[in-house]
């Protein structure tokens, strides 16, 4: 039986003087319960639901964390499809919230949590977009400085929304235990009232309806103010009190079940952050660490004192950054802590992105730093994140990966060059940088001699490096180079220092070692030092096959009884015999040739033509490392300084390519090898000023055009207003003027024309040798291979017995 049951048969049973006190008996009775509904069906189900809210939350969280630690894209697109059901999920909570929200507060909390959730979701989906787009790093950063934000804001609204839902409950159980009560006690007057005529039914309907709801309320008190929500009211019979128990038992039971998975999913969230590789930790004010941290990071710095540390301590003490850098990090911090996010933003580039720390055993770590502002609603920064990866072994491989990447490019350039030519590239820097080094011992004091020479040296190792391709030598020669550049110009403040001198030369001869070690040890090369490939040189004949067959057919079908074909056999096979120990001018300068197409990409001109008229002249091998050297300097010198570049050629009516000629001949006993250019000529009226400029004649001094010309040859001169890789040193023809005369030559510089005077003359460079550098072979064809060209074949190698004879 119902309690309105109960009470209307009261009523009935009464008599009629008392029916309008039962009526109101009946009346708060109603009342009571209807309160007590609204309470279980309405107010608890939302407070229910505000706490569910805070979950799921936890679970978006969960997973929004899992999809950015994801590996596998695949998996990373499955995470974000799930997160767009659990925001649809949260949407329609905040619905059912907004639904049964309790005044204005309550429903501008719910409008904040739709705004903030967009946010956040939108946040995750530029997350995901990186994360899909293998941005890894900008994935985690985004995560942490977007949705991390979003998300505290997201928790903020709700926790506050649910402790006003909380209020609300409190306040509507209040007000319920008010009404129970109030109808406790309009019960227990009509029960004086009526006690004559209800007396024993009255104390009835006390046990079975007030007494329950007393103790429905002292419980619902109790459970309120411990917490302890695995305690259950007692259901005795079911009718509105009983419905009201289980009502209330059921709230309990989901709030139960609510805490238990926020508590799980807090359990997650700290579970994933002690797992999680990387150190994150972050800054609160006063520079200090707050005691939440990442256990990775006790990993990363080797210690488990982190909270509560100060900052500067913890991860830069034992760095190499400086005082002043030191205290611009500080600083930052204090700038940035409680003040707008705009002042980090002004301020982030001054972070310190990279650390070297020494850990306590001497070990050196590498450690990666990324900065990230916390913020309130007001964008006002609360903390600092910083997250610290140990980057020593990626540095590490890096390091190795870059030094084989450099061993694999040196091996290709020493692969394109052949084994005599590279031998005796090394054989000659290795003199070079001797007489560098005696040069540095015997001048204690700087002399514009000692710092010419060197320079002349150093510069023709250079050239010779860039002619064979070994890039990685050039440079480094380069540096060297600069030195003695400044050297040359006391203003630059350079000093001679002959520890620091003998220290560049022994960088420059590791990278020489290094180069020959990996054409010994790497690729088998046989080493080979200058000696030895001269005497190879003197025992081997390179020649046409052919040759040696017409010769050798003569000799055996000479007819031995005349005398006139055996002169005339004889002088043939010396023919043949005379190209022992050479090799064909444009062989000689194979390499010089073939790297004009790369120096005139450089010096953004078309590759030259080449053209070689030997007049059936021959080099001696012994004299071809001295020629490489002297063509060296005097292609590129015409190369650079003497033809035009391509625009000005066709402007002029000339190919855009310009044509290079070197001509051979013997005359009063020397070998001429005379050098043109079809470029605009020498520029002596810019030659004449420059030499004005230095000081090396005066203003009002006359000289002829050959005097003019022949102050190129003068130490440190060039026309070159700056200096590049290719020129503008004074070097080349210093050091073509040095090493013609070690080997007892000149050099003569020839007009073509009669225009004394004129700016422009062009002009020949004669390059006069001893007549034994070079053999005429007359009535025999050599041929010889230019750049671009098939070497002539086949070619025999022939062992020889003793010296060439040649007449």
């Amino acid at each position: 039986m119902t309690i309105r049951l109960r009470i209307t048969l009261l009523v009935i049973l009464s008599f009629i003087a008392i029916a309008a006190i039962g009526g109101y008996a009946v009346f708060q009775s109603r009342s009571s319960a209807v309160e007590v509904k609204s309470v279980t069906e309405g107010v608890v189900p939302s407070v229910l639901a505000s706490s569910d809210l805070v979950g799921q939350l936890k679970d978006v969280q969960l997973a929004a964390m899992v999809m950015v630690t994801e590996t596998d894209n695949q998996l990373v697109v499955q995470e974000n499809e799930k997160l767009s059901e659990k925001k649809a999920a949260l949407e329609s909570a905040l619905a059912l919230q907004l639904k049964h929200a309790d005044g204005v507060a309550q429903r501008g909390l719910i409008d904040q949590a739709k705004e903030s959730l967009d946010n956040y979701f939108g946040a995750i989906d530029n997350t995901a977009k990186f994360k899909l787009a293998g941005k890894n790093e900008i994935a985690q950063a985004s995560f942490f400085g977007g949705v991390v934000q979003y998300q505290a804001e997201l928790e903020g609204i709700v926790n506050t929304l649910r402790i006003e839902k909380n209020r609300s409950k409190d306040s509507a159980i209040t007000s319920l235990n008010s009404n129970l009560a109030t109808t406790t006690t309009a019960i227990s007057m009509v029960t004086a009232v009526a006690v004559l005529l209800l007396g024993g039914f009255g104390l009835l309907l006390y046990r079975q309806i007030t007494g329950p709801i007393s103790r429905m309320q002292k419980m619902m008190s109790e459970i309120a103010a411990s917490q302890d929500f695995t305690r259950r009211l007692p259901v005795q019979r079911m009718d509105e009190v009983g419905h009201s128990i289980v009502a209330f038992n059921g709230m309990i039971e989901k709030i139960q079940e609510a805490s238990v998975q926020l508590r799980q999913k807090t359990a997650d969230m700290q579970a994933m952050l002690q797992n999680i590789p990387q150190g994150i930790l972050t800054i609160v004010d006063g520079n200090k660490v707050h005691p939440e941290y990442s256990a990775f990071l006790e990993t990363v710095f080797e210690t488990t004192d982190i909270g509560g540390r100060d900052v500067m301590e913890l991860v830069f003490s034992g760095t190499s950054l400086g005082a002043d850098t030191l205290s611009q990090i500080e600083a930052i911090g204090g700038a940035c802590i409680g003040e707008d996010v705009m002042n980090f933003a002004f301020n982030e580039h001054l972070m310190v992105g990279e650390v070297e720390k020494t850990m306590a055993d001497g070990r050196v770590k590498i450690l990666d730093l990324s900065w990230s502002p916390i913020t309130d609603d007001a964008d006002q920064v609360i903390r600092l994140m910083l997250c610290v990866r140990d980057v020593t072994e990626l540095r590490q491989l890096a390091a190795e990966a870059n030094e084989q990447k450099h061993e694999l490019e040196m091996i290709g350039e020493i692969l394109a060059v052949s084994t005599v030519k590279f031998q005796d590239f090394i054989a000659s820097s290795r003199r070079f940088l001797e007489e560098n080094e005696q040069i540095v011992h015997q001048n204690p004091e700087a002399t514009a001699f000692a710092v010419a020479k060197l320079f002349r040296n150093m510069h023709t190792i250079k050239g010779n490096g860039r002619t064979y391709g070994l890039l990685h030598l050039a440079n480094a020669v380069h540096d060297a180079e600069q030195h003695y550049e400044d050297l040359r110009h006391p203003e630059s403040g350079a000093v001679w220092d002959q520890e620091y001198l003998l220290q560049e030369l022994v960088r420059v001869r590791a990278i020489v070692d290094r180069y020959a070690r990996i054409s010994e040890v790497t690729l088998g090369r046989q080493s080979k030092d200058a000696n030895a490939l001269q005497v190879e040189e003197r025992h081997t004949l390179t020649i046409d096959r052919k040759h040696i067959q017409e010769s050798l057919h003569k000799l055996e079908t000479v007819n031995t009884a005349n005398l006139h074909e055996l002169v005339a056999v004889r002088n043939a096979v010396r023919k043949t015999l005379r190209l022992l120990g050479t090799e064909p001018v444009g062989e000689t300068l194979r390499s010089v040739i073939e790297s004009l197409p790369a120096l005139a990409a450089e010096l953004g001109k078309a590759a030259p033509n080449v053209e070689i008229e030997d007049n059936g002249y021959v080099i001696h091998a012994h004299s071809s490392s001295m020629l490489t050297n002297v063509f060296m300097h005097l292609i590129r010198n015409a190369m650079d300084h003497g033809l035009e570049s391509t625009e000005e050629r066709v402007a002029l009516g000339k190919p855009e390519a310009g044509t290079i000629r070197l001509e051979l001949g013997v005359m009063d006993n020397l070998l001429h090898m005379a050098l043109t250019d079809d470029g605009r000529g020498l520029a002596l009226a810019r030659i004449r000023g420059i030499a004005i400029e230095k000081n090396l004649i005066s203003v009002d001094q006359v000289m002829s055009d050959a005097d003019i010309a022949r102050l190129i040859m003068r130490a440190g001169f060039s026309t070159r207003s700056e200096v590049t890789d290719v020129s503008g040193r004074g070097v080349g023809m210093d050091a073509v003027l040095d090493f013609v005369t070690r080997e007892h030559g000149q050099i003569e510089i020839r007009f073509l024309d009669r225009n004394e005077g004129a700016d422009f003359r062009p002009f020949q460079i004669i390059v006069m040798l001893p007549e034994n550098v070079a053999v005429e072979v007359d009535g025999i064809d050599v041929p010889y291979p230019l750049a671009g060209q098939e070497p002539p074949a086949p070619l025999v190698n022939l062992p020889l017995s003793g010296d060439p004879q040649v007449a």
